[in-house]
């Protein structure tokens, strides 16, 4: 090929990248490493839970729902031993991360090693395969679906022809496009701001930190130097905004508090069918969509419940394996709906390969802000996509959960299944503002006390005598207390 043929063809793959960018989607090859080591020893464990739940096999033999609910623990068990961890699964979702930052895949690798490399995480045969395929394919970024130190990052983009991110920083990204309102592009600006600033070494001598020897003295301040005391102002100026976005928080919660509404939270694993599920309870019309994290910023809707009692329905962010310490620490005025809430809501994806996995990476998440101690009503969502027989499994076994688990309800946010047994639900889960019952006499001529108590309250056995209502109300405990005086004297 002429050296004119060579420059035409570097035009057109020029001219074709710069397509793909302006549409938003670039062609990025997909890297993900499965460490052996650490797989064998997910597998002991598994087999030390495997043999112990066996031991107590026995004991649970009387219980029905030991027999129709198969445990997280019993599914890791099975899938540690097939060997697998679910790591196509694993890779799926890695390649649907990559579809939700815009991301065309030329082609996906998977390396299997005991251990990582220190220099590259991959090694050095790995590292010359994938600049093979970026050549081939012309990316124009590698997608690593695990997290690089700043010497794996300034390592791997010598070697390769192409910009190389991590899976942290892939998932700031997607953030950043969802990001709607001010409160939310700040979170998402202030953790990329904190993800960025240990990275800063090494990227070309222009940010190289001048040493001690000679020759490497400087008279002020080094590029290095200057971009991170830049970065470190712009933290805190990010901090101090969202701090008055905490503030008007707390202002508009005390006012909300003032009126006793508890809220109940929407929490789960990213593309769990959350924002479908509340726009079929609340008739919302927020943002329903596959991608994953689609809802960053929170939503409140009131929704009544069966027993007339309101509550305030919270939609939050989605978590996700791995989900990095700065997204849960910017998110952190976000998530106060969560650490607030009377009850949540986990919903989980009953469809999904990974429904065990998922549930106790949400648990994690939960863990670390500290809620763990708040009831908890497990729904099911997606049954429309299970079998005939599998949907029925999951009935059978909501109506018989171990005591003390948390109750399980299958629904489908998109068909509006099980959605009068889940409003039961959180009636029932609900220990402040509790129903009390109570017979009332009440005077015809106070209309706004009967309005009051037919529009808050279930109200039964109602009859006339004279010029009085008598009625019996089944309510929260704050309304009827608020007309004790016309309260029946036993």
């Amino acid at each position: 090929m002429s050296l004119v043929d060579d420059a035409a063809a570097a035009r057109v793959a020029a001219t074709a990248t710069n397509r793909r960018v302006a549409a938003g989607h670039e062609l990025a090859v997909l890297v993900a490493v499965e460490f052996t080591a650490q797989r064998r020893r997910l597998t002991a464990a598994a087999r030390l839970a495997r043999d112990a739940a066996a031991a107590g096999a026995e004991a649970d033999e009387e219980s029905p729902a030991a027999n129709e609910m198969p445990s997280a623990t019993d599914g890791a068990t099975r899938r540690c031993a097939a060997g697998g961890l679910d790591f196509d699964a694993l890779l799926t979702e890695f390649e649907e991360l990559a579809r939700s930052a815009g991301a065309q895949i030329a082609a996906t690798l998977v390396q299997r090693r005991a251990r990582p490399d220190a220099a590259t995480l991959v090694g050095q045969g790995k590292l010359e395969e994938i600049a093979g395929v970026v050549a081939s394919t012309g990316a124009d970024l590698v997608l690593f679906d695990h997290d690089l130190t700043p010497s794996q990052l300034r390592n791997l983009e010598e070697k390769l022809p192409c910009r190389v991110i991590d899976r942290t920083q892939l998932i700031l990204d997607i953030f950043a496009r969802h990001a709607r309102t001010r409160e939310g592009q700040l979170q998402v600006e202030l953790a990329q701001l904190e993800y960025q600033l240990p990275r800063l070494a090494g990227h070309g001598k222009a940010m190289s930190q001048l040493g001690g020897g000679i020759g490497t003295r400087g008279p002020g301040e080094t590029q290095l130097e200057t971009d991170r005391r830049k970065i470190n102002l712009r933290i805190d100026h990010v901090k101090e905004q969202l701090e008055s976005v905490r503030r008007i928080r707390r202002q508009q919660r005390q006012r909300r508090e003032s009126v006793p509404v508890p809220v109940v939270a929407l929490v789960g694993y990213t593309n769990a069918g959350k924002s479908t599920l509340f726009n079929a309870l609340t008739e919302a019309g927020v943002l329903e969509s596959s991608k994953m994290f689609a809802t960053l910023d929170p939503k409140l809707k009131l929704l009544q419940l069966p027993s007339r009692r309101r509550i305030l329905l919270s939609d939050t962010v989605g978590f996700i394996r791995d989900l990095p310490h700065t997204l849960v620490t910017s998110f952190r005025a976000t998530l106060e709906e969560v650490e607030r809430a009377e009850v949540l809501l986990h919903v989980r994806d009953a469809s999904s390969a990974m429904v065990d996995e998922q549930k106790l990476q949400v648990e994690k998440v939960l863990g670390g802000l500290e809620v763990k101690g708040k009831p908890v009503i497990e729904v099911m969502n997606k049954i429309d996509l299970l079998p005939p027989q599998e949907r029925a499994r999951l009935a059978v076994g909501a109506g018989a959960m171990p005591s003390g688990a948390p109750v399980a309800v299958p629904v489908s946010g998109l068909t509006k299944m099980g959605l009068s047994e889940l409003l039961a639900a959180i009636d029932e889960a609900l220990v402040v503002d509790p129903l009390i019952e109570a017979r009332f006499r009440v005077p015809q001529s106070e209309g706004a006390a009967l309005a009051a108590l037919e529009a808050g309250a279930l109200v039964r056995e109602k009859s006339f005598e004279g010029n009085l209502v008598l009625l019996t109300a089944r309510g929260p405990a704050s309304l009827l207390e608020r007309y004790r005086r016309f309260r029946e004297r036993s």
